[in-house]
């Protein structure tokens, strides 16, 4: 093992110096990396631990092996929030240096292994030589999803032997970079064997789940980007593909998933418990897990995280001191099924019939019919977790309740924003009071006192913050995980990058599309209908009844965003789909609070948008991201985005 580190830190610490993108001769003999299979499997473990895997360590501002996960882009679609980020900005990660690392290293592979063929048997060479394209694939598609064509590169460039000149390339068209990536990965499904050589590699079924994924996205763009930028050097299209291609892209990513399929991967259905059982699907990795396709796995003796420190509620915090910054919104608690509703189909906080707020016996009554997917993936006020009541309140309601509680300001629609909804509310001891002070402690009479913010929130002070939308990310946090471990990298759940789900959902998206754009060849709307209710049933949803009742594109994509939601993947379906701008337009995520009545014992919930009022608006320009002016710097021929 200390051999595979010492060549893995001078294959890719030392060449990483080169800004270039150019390979420096002889870093390491070529017989130390390829004369044995230790020496590719210290190759492929430096690409790897290079692949741009957007996992608990990246942050929308900064990029891939962050500590701080605080900055997830999934503050940004409307899944959660945090008293951290204040609102959508043009900041990115500027991911384009570190690409080129990877795909110049994968480049070398290729190059190079031939030559020592005969020290393997031709079937691991063949294999070995795929998954190096799997890995150049992959973070060529990270590369186009951000910036729409780019240079592709499929040989080693080395300097001086070539002028600058020589080495600085234009970009490519976007439709070029997604058909190189398509005819990669067909042959690297061609290459692979159909089982990974070790956990957290690549085999067949890997790469034509990673074809599904950019395929459609490929196909969104072509149908959806209205956005046309050519280079006028060169006259490629840099931005934006011809909507002629779309159905050939939604069929290449159908066919994928077919494939995919093929290889016995399948929804985990370990226990009959369904929240139990979604749940523990994400920390499973076991074979016995059908349902993972490619997963990163951590360790204390690898790589770790520290995904447990900032998501845990207040009250389980470790010695760290950090908690409660994973804060799912009311927006996206509001796709799942089983919530209470008025018959006009409104959240039922405000009883339709009375104007009044509904009462709940306790905090829990409110979710105790939800989706079993859902609280398998959100904390609930009420809820237990690791054998703890999760105690969020917003304040304690002491007035009169014989003619009922009227809505406070700003709880109901359009839901005003309100900053200080209960300050000046007399009957109401709100959790936090104007001089941001930690909550009170109520006295309830009969020798009984109640914390108004309870143990975890709904409060925002400078000591022991709490949640500030009533929830708490549940998906990922270790409910085994002792206090004492609560700390800074000290977790160790893996990522998993690919699943079978994500690939049920892109066959039933590029089923409707295709379907929608009249293709004959197969039973597209049934096949969708089939994949959804299969997602679906595992999590304890409402089924549809026919395949005729998935009419609307906006079913599939609302499956997504259940089923994949903090898995980094919404905020790059909204971006590919050219929904982002129309959904993100000065919106202050909304927020469900719970109050004690004390005059009965019962709880109401109060819906609003978020006190601090964090407004969220995206910018059209950010569809295509802007290439870095470095890059731009070292190479004239890169033309920037508009």
């Amino acid at each position: 093992m200390q051999k595979i580190y010492l060549i893995i830190i001078a294959l890719f610490t030392l060449c990483s110096c080169n800004k270039l993108g150019i390979l420096p001769d002889n870093i390491v003999q070529d017989k130390d990396a390829f004369a044995s299979q230790g020496g590719v499997t210290a190759y492929f473990a430096g690409l790897y631990n290079r692949l741009p895997i957007e996992d608990f360590k990246y942050n929308m501002n900064d990029g891939y092996n962050q500590f701080n996960y605080i900055l997830s882009i999934n503050n940004l679609t409307g899944e959660m929030m945090n008293r951290n980020v204040g609102g959508a900005t043009g900041s990115f990660t500027k991911y384009y240096a570190d690409a080129y690392i990877i795909i110049r290293n994968a480049n070398y592979f290729i190059q190079t292994l031939p030559g020592y063929a005969f020290n393997f048997n031709p079937n691991q060479v063949n294999h070995w030589l795929g998954e190096a394209r799997f890995i150049r694939d992959f973070t060529y598609f990270e590369l186009v999803k951000r910036y729409g064509g780019i240079p592709i590169t499929t040989e080693v460039q080395y300097y001086p032997q070539e002028s600058l000149e020589q080495l600085q390339l234009p970009r490519n068209s976007e439709q070029e970079v997604y058909d190189y990536i398509a005819k990669d990965l067909d042959s690297a499904i061609l290459l692979m064997n159909p089982t990974s050589e070790q956990r957290g590699r690549a085999n067949k079924y890997i790469a034509a789940a990673l074809k599904s994924r950019a395929m459609l996205f490929a196909g969104s763009i072509a149908k959806y980007n209205t956005k046309n930028i050519s280079d006028p050097n060169t006259g490629k299209q840099v931005q934006g593909i011809p909507a002629t291609e779309a159905v050939r892209y939604f069929k290449a990513s159908y066919e994928a998933s077919k494939l995919v399929e093929t290889g016995g991967y399948m929804l985990y259905r370990a226990t009959a418990n369904k929240e139990d059982n979604y749940y523990n699907l994400f920390f499973d990795v076991t074979a016995s897990n059908k349902e993972v396709i490619f997963a990163k796995e951590y360790s204390d003796l690898n790589a770790v995280h520290s995904f447990d420190l900032f998501a845990i509620p207040n009250q389980m915090k470790g010695k760290d001191g950090y908690s409660s910054y994973m804060n799912p919104t009311l927006d996206y608690v509001e796709l799942f099924d089983g919530l209470p509703r008025n018959a006009d189909g409104t959240l039922k906080t405000i009883d339709a019939t009375t104007g009044k707020y509904a009462y709940y016996d306790d905090r829990y009554a409110f979710f105790k019919n939800a989706e079993p997917r859902l609280l398998a993936t959100v904390l609930m006020p009420g809820a237990t977790f690791k054998g703890e009541v999760i105690d969020v309140r917003r304040g304690i309601y002491k007035g009169d309740i014989s003619g009922g509680i009227g809505p406070f300001p700003g709880a109901l629609p359009p839901y005003p924003n309100t900053t200080n909804p209960y300050a000046n509310n007399p009957n109401m001891v709100p959790a936090v009071n104007s001089n941001n002070l930690p909550s009170p402690i109520v006295d309830l009479g009969n020798g009984q006192s109640l914390n108004a913010g309870g143990l975890s929130g709904t409060f925002n002070v400078p000591v022991g913050a709490g949640t500030i939308s009533g929830f708490f990310q549940r998906k990922y946090l270790d409910q085994r995980k002792p206090v004492a471990d609560v700390i800074v990298n000290k977790s160790f759940q893996p990522w998993i990058e690919m699943r079978y789900a994500e690939v049920l959902l892109n066959r039933a998206e590029a089923d409707y599309e295709l379907q929608a754009a009249g293709q004959t060849d197969a039973n597209y709307q049934q096949d969708a209908f089939q994949c959804i209710n299969d997602i679906r049933d595992r999590a304890g949803a409402n089924l549809l009844a026919s395949a005729a009742d998935l009419n609307d594109i906006n079913i599939i994509r609302n499956e997504r965003r259940k089923e994949l939601g903090f898995e980094n993947k919404i905020w790059w379906d909204i971006k590919r789909w050219r929904t982002a701008d129309a959904e993100i337009q000065n919106r202050v995520w909304m927020v469900l609070h719970p109050i004690y009545v004390a005059g009965n014992g019962k709880y109401i919930y109060d819906k609003r948008r978020y006190e601090g009022n964090q407004q969220y608006t995206f910018n059209p320009v950010w569809y295509y991201e802007p290439i870095p002016d470095a890059e731009i710097t070292k190479n004239p021929k890169l033309v920037q985005n508009q």
